[in-house]
């Protein structure tokens, strides 16, 4: 072995041996299938730190089962379409749909989503994910888009989904419409204003209101009907301040009788309350805002202005007819599209919803039958579910993405949709089956130009592996009914009322099933401003392409196992040097190993005949494979990690090897029987430890492993042989007997160093506790070597003192009582 542990391009030589054997790809003689549901990061960008954690952890609990006896199906995927796409398109290429026309945007997409997948996929290889990316997708490819729209298909023929002119949430920065789950909260500075309306009978009366810039969309005014100074109002109407309209007063208990002047316009649409107002009693829909976020013609002086102008520009207006009596500064939350962080506004257009709220009861108990691990971030699922009061709106006014695979006939409005067989089509680019309506036989058709919402397609990923699984084109949704639950989602928090949710809705409507059996939840990194590092803040302390050629891939996966499962960290330089300086130990101790393990042959060895050090090691190499499985099976990799650290350092390097030496140094003092049963310790303790190690540090546990273990062990990789449980039962006899022996080790060492003495100091004689004598004369050799002890001697009820002796080299005589 080197005398250093080159990361640069020793881990590369181990990469090399993973891609030449296939080692991650699934093996099919393994009794035990594990399925994996990987998250296919967004292709708009690069990766940030944030990715590179909470994959590692994934890939972590993949390692781990692939040697524990499973078949692990890890395939990868790429979620390419969609809003995200086309922004990161536009601006790195700074053009457009408009400039280049659709066909040719589109193609510009896909060309630069491919660039970006290969690079993505160079970094998960350097970093040491374990994905098979042999078996990839995209959430764009022609065999994706075939099993969308199937989805699609099916589900619209269940009747699970539907074609409505529905208010819904739409983001005029984006120009789409968008879903509840894409929804944040915003804090934003206002002023709430108290405006005088006349009724028709001439009485004031005085409307306390945020947004008076939808003054021309006022439909109605609100009041409580328990509210005893309004009741007058009933059957009356009010006069719309600066348009003139007449609109009617209205009683509903939703109505806070409390906040401010308990009137509140009903405009169309200001809110989700104005929503349902609208929808309760009929009321007319005056749209004001265009799709492009400027206010429309008929609102007269407020036409082409944008939220804010229109607000200052109305405000001006009322303050000159002295109709606003109050102004007051304010600060409240608004919705805004989690993509761009602007207002989100409603308006009604004709738009695909699948069915979530009518079955939100089922929802929920699906949820009982996933383990969530840590178990409390099923709390947030069942928030979310609960508070949900929109179906999903899976239509999305965009270029790039998956096409409805619909026509509209124009002369009977009969909604034609494509068959199974005829899929995957682009209703622009092709006639529905004859070209002719099934119902009226017209051949106006109109195809739909909107495109899917592309958690429409990322919901279903079950279905899209289950081909690669199976390497078939086979309708998942009717073949392979067992792939179904898969084992396991691993993926962030902040996605678990988009990803987890919309999967588990698709699941259930496509084959009443859970997606998978366990959905393992990470946290966040956090920036130095305890923020969520992400692509759109910026705030990434460095890209992960540069981080991994300042350190070594396996020190920064160190890092990411110090973390908590649904917990967030904070990115932390110092644990990754702290991961160096274990690779620095790891490849030492090793090295150590080496240099007496040539010509060695893995010969069975009777436990009886190991001696007392040995089947110590060997017996606390077992009580940390059970703690290190133990706390893996439950996804606790702080707590595995531990565990073999404190066996690693403390036993092994610190007490286990400096005792051996002896035996390599001056085997003249020992048995061959004795040496050859310190080799077998030797290998097959190394061997556990390097096992234990290679879930976190997989390329220089594989490098050792090459250079030591696999001529014996014979697996092209160490990341496919097994950890082996119950070598042998614990002596606990033995073990205690070893205390005994540690104690010495320790005092010793204690001794010197209190006296400033070198370890290796020798010492003239070594009195021990002659009680003791029957477990330290059978390892008197072991002692001295350890000890650096010439002789050793037994008393009785002897004192713990040292007396030192000087001359021309230091010796010491040691008396030590136990």
């Amino acid at each position: 072995m080197e005398k250093r542990y080159d990361h640069t391009s020793q881990d590369q030589q181990a990469r090399e041996i993973w891609q030449k054997n296939d080692t991650y790809t699934k093996n099919s003689h393994q009794s035990k299938n594990f399925t994996i549901d990987t998250p296919p990061p967004t292709v708009s960008g690069s990766l940030h730190i944030g990715h590179i954690f909470s994959y590692t952890q994934a890939d972590i609990i993949a390692r781990y089962k692939r040697m524990t006896g499973h078949n692990v199906f890890y395939p990868f995927g790429f979620d390419c379409n969609g809003l995200a796409t086309e922004r990161f398109v536009e601006k790195k290429h700074k053009t457009g749909v408009a400039k280049l026309g659709r066909e040719k945007f589109i193609e510009l997409c896909l060309s630069t989503t491919e660039e970006m997948k290969i690079e993505f996929v160079q970094l998960w290889r350097t970093i040491g994910i374990s994905a098979d990316f042999e078996k990839t997708y995209s959430t764009i490819g022609k065999k994706e888009q075939k099993i969308s729209q199937e989805s699609f298909v099916r589900l619209f023929h269940k009747k699970h989904l539907y074609l409505k002119n529905e208010p819904a949430l739409y983001c005029t920065s984006c120009r789409t419409s968008v879903a509840q789950a894409e929804l944040d909260d915003k804090e934003v500075a206002t002023t709430f204003n108290d405006i005088e309306f006349t009724t028709s009978t001439g009485i004031k009366v005085v409307i306390a209101t945020t947004r008076p810039e939808l003054l021309p969309s006022c439909v109605a005014v609100m009041y409580n009907p328990e509210d005893e100074r309004y009741q007058q109002l009933a059957g009356q109407t009010a006069i719309v301040p600066i348009y003139g309209n007449e609109v009617p007063f209205l009683a509903d208990e939703s109505v806070s009788i409390t906040k401010g002047t308990g009137l509140v316009m009903c405009c169309t649409f200001g809110d989700k309350t104005d929503i349902e107002w609208f929808k309760k009693f009929n009321l007319p829909y005056k749209q004001s805002i265009g799709f492009d976020g400027r206010w429309a013609e008929h609102t007269g002086p407020l036409a082409g202005l944008k939220v804010l102008e229109a607000r200052q520009t109305i405000l001006q207006l009322l303050e000159e007819f002295n109709l606003v009596l109050t102004k007051k500064n304010i600060s409240h939350n608004v919705n805004v599209h989690e993509r761009c962080k602007n207002e989100i506004e409603y308006v009604v257009l004709p738009q695909w919803f699948i069915n979530v709220v009518s079955n939100k009861t089922k929802f929920l108990e699906l949820a009982d039958q996933i383990t969530w691990s840590p178990a409390f971030m099923k709390t947030r699922y069942i928030d979310w579910v609960e508070n949900l009061s929109w179906d999903w709106c899976i239509s999305r006014q965009r270029v790039f993405g998956i096409p409805f695979p619909v026509w509209y006939c124009q002369d009977c409005d009969k909604v034609l949709v494509a068959d199974i067989e005829q899929l995957p089509l682009d209703p622009q680019e092709t006639t529905y089956k004859n070209g002719a309506c099934d119902g009226c036989g017209s051949k106006n058709l109109r195809p739909e130009k909107d495109v899917m919402d592309t958690w429409n397609t990322s919901s279903i990923t079950p279905y899209i592996v289950q081909q690669l699984y199976y390497d078939n084109d086979e309708s998942p949704f009717e073949t392979n009914p067992d792939f179904i639950p898969m084992s396991m989602r691993p993926q962030a928090h902040d996605i678990i009322r988009t990803w987890a949710f919309y999967t588990i809705i698709k699941a259930w409507m496509h084959s009443e099933k859970t997606p998978w059996k366990e959905i393992v939840i990470s946290g966040f990194v956090l920036s130095e401003q305890k923020e969520k590092i992400s692509k759109s803040q910026g705030n990434s302390p460095t890209e992960p392409s540069v981080l991994v050629n300042q350190f070594a891939p396996d020190a920064i996966r160190y890092w990411t196992a110090t973390g908590t499962l649904g917990y967030d960290i904070a990115f932390s330089i110092d644990q990754i040097k702290t991961g160096q300086k274990l690779m620095t130990k790891l490849w030492n101790a090793f090295s150590f190993i080496n240099m007496h393990m040539e010509d060695y042959h893995h010969v069975s060895v009777a436990t009886t005949e190991l001696g007392v050090v040995n089947q110590w090691m060997l017996d606390a190499s077992t009580t940390m494979l059970e703690k290190y499985t133990a706390a893996l099976d439950k996804n606790e990799f702080g707590a595995a990690l531990q565990a073999v650290e404190k066996l690693f350092w403390s036993d092994f390097c610190d007490n286990y090897l400096e005792i051996i030496k002896d035996q390599f140094f001056k085997p003249e003092n020992y048995t061959p029987e004795q040496v050859q049963a310190t080799r077998w310790t030797l290998f097959a303790v190394g061997l556990r430890i390097l096992q234990c190690y290679a879930p976190y540090l997989p390329h220089i546990t594989e490098n050792i492993y090459q250079r030591i273990f696999k001529s014996v062990v014979g697996k092209s990789s160490l990341h496919i042989t097994q950890l082996q449980h119950n070598m042998h039962p614990v002596d606990t006899d033995n073990n205690a007997a070893m205390e005994k022996i540690l104690e010495v080790i320790t005092t010793v060492r204690k001794l010197k160093t209190e006296q400033q003495l070198s370890l290796k100091t020798e010492l003239t004689v070594l009195t021990l506790d002659e009680s003791l004598n029957y477990i330290f004369a059978d390892q008197e050799n072991i002692i001295k070597g350890v000890t650096t002890a010439k002789e050793i001697a037994y008393a009785s009820n002897i004192t713990n003192s040292v007396l030192l002796q000087t001359n021309e080299t230091w010796s010491a005589q040691v008396t030590v009582s136990l």
